[in-house]
């Protein structure tokens, strides 16, 4: 081999090594960049322009006019609160009881893995035909709800009406639909703790409870964690549960005195019944805005959290 060439092939392994990982990675850049970044970055561009659904081709630059309109509204400050108080219901609630039936699955159970299944088909469950089936079920006029709470001298309650009781019914949809969910998730996290920590709390007396309660939980932390967050982010994207617990128009708008309107439906009274896709778009950025707020503070108590430990 001549010195030239091999001068060009030793130039040319130089350039394979360091030019692979690149290209192996490119691809998913390439997707993040045309599905992700590029959409976030041009929904930015039309929260600060007047944009209508029925003139796509007519954008008129007017600032940051759109997000002083939707946080004058009253009715953005109301979507912010039945998205808070949703999630918090919806959140907590599931987060405990995924965590006690994961406990009691890491035991050892006959048809374990039937279980497991069982636990996990309502999150194999579509969100239309669960929204459907418990908007029968939460129903004024021959709900089974109400059905049942007459023989106890109740009923009759219009849940989709209150404020309180549609928020309660739709966290009672998304509890059912994701608490398997986090089961199967805590249960992977259980799995994982060394049994030698049961063995010597046992051989010290400890009770399962104690057990459960100052090895188990303190093992989960991180996964425990992860959960809020994840459990927060869906709740901040919550839309056909509200928009389907009464259906059509008033589903839309959440409620007649919009009573369990999320930002979601929200956003979509404004991008799609009023065809108004700036105001749209700023809520958009406000509901990014406001995840980022979240996550940091997830992230504040995880640290504070963790240095208690330590």
């Amino acid at each position: 081999m001549t010195p030239g060439r091999q001068a060009w092939r030793s130039r040319l392994w130089r350039f394979d090594d360091k030019a692979s990982p690149y290209a192996y990675i490119a691809p998913f850049f390439l997707v993040f960049g045309a599905f992700g970044l590029y959409p976030l970055v041009y929904t930015g561009w039309i929260a600060l322009h007047r944009v209508e659904m029925t003139n796509l081709d007519q954008m008129e630059w007017v600032g940051w006019e759109n997000f002083g309109n939707i946080l004058q509204d009253a009715e953005f400050w109301t979507a912010v609160t039945n998205t808070f108080v949703i999630g918090v219901i919806s959140t907590v609630p599931q987060l405990m009881i995924a965590l006690g039936l994961a406990h009691l699955l890491n035991y050892k159970l006959r048809a374990s893995t039937f279980w497991r299944t069982v636990i996990l088909t309502p999150y194999a469950t579509s969100v239309a035909s669960a929204a459907l089936v418990f908007a029968l079920v939460f129903r004024a006029d021959g709900g089974l709800l109400n059905w049942v709470l007459g023989f106890f001298g109740g009923g009759g309650t219009n849940w989709a009406n209150g404020h309180w009781s549609s928020n309660i019914a739709i966290a009672v949809i998304v509890i059912w639909r994701w608490t398997g969910y986090n089961t199967l998730i805590y249960l992977a996290a259980m799995q994982a703790v060394p049994s030698d920590l049961y063995e010597a709390a046992s051989l010290d007396g400890a009770s399962r409870w104690q057990q459960f309660r100052n090895v188990t939980i303190p093992a989960l932390r991180p996964t425990i964690l992860f959960t809020i967050v994840i459990s927060t982010i869906g709740s901040m994207q919550l839309f056909g549960e509200p928009l389907l617990l009464e259906g059509g128009q008033i589903g839309a708008q959440g409620g007649t005195e919009h009573q369990y309107e999320t930002l979601s439906i929200y956003l979509y009274n404004y991008g799609w019944n009023l065809g108004h896709l700036g105001p749209a778009a700023a809520v958009a950025w406000a509901m990014l805005v406001l995840l980022l707020l979240i996550a940091a503070i997830n992230w504040l108590v995880g640290r504070l959290v963790r240095k208690t430990a330590a």
